[in-house]
């Protein structure tokens, strides 16, 4: 069996005994009938499988500076570094961050469908950019020195471009799905949301190391680099076509029957707000502020997770072997097995125990975040780290998809939910860009000799700056979380 087939199987039969414990779950009735059940999941599964292969084409890039790292440039360091990385990674999400002004009122006034689109067909451009510039360094073809010498630069700028592009990604879904999905049941596509979030973590790690691998060898480990950015423009191509023809905004553009969603833009039927009124009335609601800086901690601690540990398992390979770990080997796998549980129990609890709201859910997932970094400072030179990130990995995606993916519909309203998941996620990224820089510069630098890698990164006493950085942002994150409780949308008149 393919080694794909192979890690994709056990996802598969995970997803089937969540539909099974979903479909058993007592129903939430608003009236929706089983055509437009049937049409809602034909417009949300393209939909959202497209986000998915967006994360692909984002999070590759981890992938590519492993093996960047081993490849030497002009000067003998790696092409890319640790400090490297962080710089071009902190830059993209600060990017990223930022384009919400710009893309979160575009997604209002113009639609989910084109905004998706949008940012699907800016991916894939600049991701094949990215790697005609990596074929460009491995084979020294034409502007090779230009390349070599720039190539840092040339990154950030080029990641910095995909990155105001896939900003389109998490904005479209929510705006669309806001008008298919009541407030009484976005639970459940809050954990639809983190399923998605898994799966493309899932393609961005596992699919692109096996990609890697398929077009590399042991004389040239790097030759495959180019192709982790071609395959996901590739499969988003695909996915732009069937986007194209099956997404709607609306049920009453599928030919069903538009509803009240019973969220805060229920009843308000006067004329669309300027841009900057909308912008200062979601930035004046105290519940959208408090959920956007609890956001900022998770788009922290999540790529504190994602992005460093198999970074620091592979340069700390020489004293502590994590690399023929099970957590190393099938890191892609278990994200997203993660991320899928905690998505899942999220929404399920926050729409069957807590009456649908997400501040509880919040504070829970929270809590076994602050628990696992206070624990991971004193283990993370041990063989139990593995199972300390992938439990905080379900943790922080479950909220992180109860949050941007459910509470921004909640308390955006349909009407406004494009600025306030601009918001909100646009602070998940603003957290994710200060973890970035923190750790470029405190953890420890890259040497190589004689294309092995030596130097402080190789010894993990040296890493503690890793753990340790989470602590506070956890515990500020759970503080937080406990203040909006009882936060819960209050429409303009009763559905």
């Amino acid at each position: 069996m393919p080694a794909w087939l192979s890690n994709l199987l056990p996802i598969l039969l995970l997803l089937t005994a969540v539909a099974v414990v979903l479909g058993r779950l007592p129903k939430v009735d608003v009236g929706h009938s089983d055509g437009f059940r049937r049409r809602r999941v034909l417009n949300w599964l393209p939909l959202g499988l497209m986000y998915a292969f967006l994360y692909m084409g984002r999070y590759n890039l981890e992938v590519a500076k492993n093996a960047f790292s081993t490849i030497a440039g002009p000067t003998g360091a790696p092409v890319m570094g640790n400090a490297d990385f962080g710089l071009i990674f902190g830059v993209g999400t600060v990017v990223y961050g930022f384009s919400f002004i710009i893309n979160g009122p575009l997604t209002d006034r113009f639609g989910g469908r084109l905004s998706i689109l949008l940012g699907g067909a800016g991916t894939i451009v600049a991701n094949v950019l990215m790697g005609l510039s990596s074929l460009t360094l491995l084979h020294k073809g034409p502007g090779y020195e230009f390349v070599a010498n720039n190539f840092v630069v040339l990154l950030t700028g080029l990641y910095a471009f995909n990155m105001y592009f896939q900003s389109f990604g998490a904005v479209s879904i929510v705006k669309v799905n806001a008008a298919w999905f009541h407030v009484r049941e976005r639970g459940v596509f809050g954990a639809i949301f983190g399923i998605l979030i898994s799966l493309g973590l899932y393609f961005a790690f596992d699919w692109s190391r096996i990609v890697l691998n398929a077009f590399s060898s042991d004389t040239a480990p790097g030759e495959g680099i180019p192709w982790v950015f071609f395959v996901p423009a590739v499969l988003l191509g695909i996915f732009w076509v069937l986007d194209f023809f099956l997404v709607r905004d609306t049920p009453g553009e599928a030919g069903q029957r538009d509803f009240d969603t019973g969220d805060a833009s229920s009843g308000d039927t006067g004329p669309r707000l300027p841009v900057a009124q909308v912008f200062k009335k979601m930035l004046t609601n105290p519940v959208v502020v408090t959920i956007a800086l609890i956001e900022f901690c998770s788009g922290f601690l999540r790529q504190a997770i994602m992005q460093w540990f198999r970074t620091f398992a592979k340069q700390t390979d020489g004293v502590l072997g994590l690399t023929q770990s099970f957590v190393y080997e099938n890191w892609g796998l278990l994200l997203c097995i993660a991320g899928i549980l905690g998505g899942v129990i999220a929404g399920v609890i926050s729409d069957h125990v807590f009456k649908s709201r997400r501040g509880p859910v919040a504070v829970l997932l929270y809590g076994i975040m602050l628990v696992g970094a206070i624990v991971l400072t004193f283990a993370y030179a041990g063989p139990a780290v593995g199972a300390l990130v992938v439990v905080m990995s379900m943790a922080v995606i479950g909220v992180h998809g109860m949050l941007s993916g459910t509470a921004s519909m909640d308390f955006g309203g349909k009407k406004n939910v494009g600025v306030a998941v601009g918001i909100i996620d646009g602070f998940v990224y603003l957290g994710t860009a200060t973890m970035s820089l923190t750790y470029a510069f405190t953890l420890p630098k890259e040497q190589l000799l004689d294309g092995k890698l030596v130097g402080p990164a190789t010894d993990p006493s040296n890493w503690i700056s890793w753990p340790v950085a989470m602590i506070p942002v956890a515990l500020i994150g759970m503080l937080l979380a406990f203040r909006v409780w009882s936060a819960y949308p209050e429409p303009k008149k009763r559905a």
